[in-house]
């Protein structure tokens, strides 16, 4: 999701970017077999959004900090809304047509209006979230962004930005080091303390309780953490580096839930992956190489369907779950239809990526 024009790319980043984007099919197809956090099997991915906000910040500052006196504010806000909004708007239609075939209904069964439907398309389009209750909350659950969930991801990236123009990126090295360090014990603490009620950072994605702050905090520690980590990048060669960071993403962002019930223990177990681990694993990621053509294949098309998997996914997702719950089916009943799913959306990425995504993008830069 950044904007490489001028420098060298990190080609693994790019391909462990795509892993984990591919792994939150998993963790929204298993959203529809649990009743909560605490039963989900493949619980975790979640987990892949602070990952991705640690990436975003290390290579914003990769590609732009020194960049800053040519670029300017107008610039760099420019280029990123090219580089994001194309795709969040066509998310916005996606989900305005999933609701559509669903009838326009909530999740209870009752008749939504259709100017609240279009309140809601437009307020996905220009990224504006709506509150539980009011008329562009158009499913009943309290979404952000209730025709196309993932995109609240993307509204606090577009904060972890607005940070970085206006103040991240004017701090020292020093100051960046104390900010990081307050962040990241203010997400330990809202993670082990319970501010979710579930011992879980899967939040964000919602206005209610502390849904906002949960998401800040994610995006504020993370987002910084990378920054610091690119101002402070000191490489060292690592073969399989590539292999060796897509088996820990897949292992870290599978994991159950913690506990049978909401236990301090995961919340333990969110801020060791987002505070030490993550970080880890991009520098392992920005210190190899792709070893070979079949690996920097690999990497890039990874690279190519990351943003748009994760972005165009959940509206197909809420299709699957309608599906799921006017039958009631278990999990060994449908797998194959979840296969299918996890088979096709990369293919309907790079369709929508060729097609859409990148022509749209030459046409605004232009």
């Amino acid at each position: 999701m950044t904007d490489y024009k001028t420098k060298p790319r990190y080609e693994l980043l790019d391909g462990l970017r795509g892993v984990a984007a591919l792994m939150v099919i998993w963790f929204h197809i298993f959203e529809g077999f649990a009743t909560s956090a605490l039963d989900q099997k493949f619980n975790h991915g979640y987990l892949a959004v602070d990952f991705f906000f640690i990436l975003s910040g290390f290579v914003v500052g990769y590609a732009y900090d020194d960049r800053w006196p040519q670029l300017g504010l107008k610039g760099f806000f420019k280029r990123r809304l090219i580089r994001l909004h194309p795709l969040v708007v066509l998310g916005a239609v996606f989900g305005l047509l999933a609701f559509a075939v669903q009838g326009c209904v909530r999740w209870d069964g009752t008749h939504v209006d259709y100017w609240k439907v279009i309140i809601a398309f437009l307020l996905g389009v220009f990224l504006l979230p709506s509150f539980p209750g009011t008329s562009g909350e158009v499913r009943g659950n309290g979404e952000m962004f209730p025709l196309n969930g993932p995109s609240w991801s993307l509204f606090f990236e577009y904060i972890g930005n607005i940070l970085y123009a206006f103040f991240l990126r004017r701090l020292s090295t020093k100051w960046l080091k104390v900010f990081v360090t307050v962040s990241g014990l203010s997400y330990a603490a809202y993670a082990m303390l319970n501010g979710s009620g579930t011992y879980s950072m899967g939040v964000g994605w919602t206005m209610a309780g502390t849904g906002f702050l949960g998401g800040l905090l994610r995006v504020t520690f993370s987002f910084s953490a990378g920054l610091l980590l690119s101002r402070n990048f000191c490489p060292k060669k690592i073969k399989g580096a590539f292999w060796i960071c897509a088996a820990m993403i897949i292992a870290l962002v599978s994991m159950p839930y913690i506990g049978k019930e909401a236990n301090v223990l995961n919340g333990l177990y969110d801020t060791v992956c987002t505070l030490f681990i993550f970080p880890l694993i991009i520098y392992i990621g920005a210190s190899g190489t792709a070893e070979g053509k079949a690996t920097s294949k690999i990497c890039t098309f990874l690279g190519d369907i990351s943003y748009p998997v994760y972005i165009l996914q959940y509206p197909f997702m809420y299709l699957f779950y309608a599906w799921l719950w006017d039958h009631g089916y278990t999990f060994s009943q449908t797998w194959p239809v979840a296969m299918a799913i996890f088979l096709c959306l990369p293919v309907l990425a790079y369709a929508c990526l060729k097609l859409y995504d990148e022509p749209v993008r030459r046409w605004l830069s232009r």
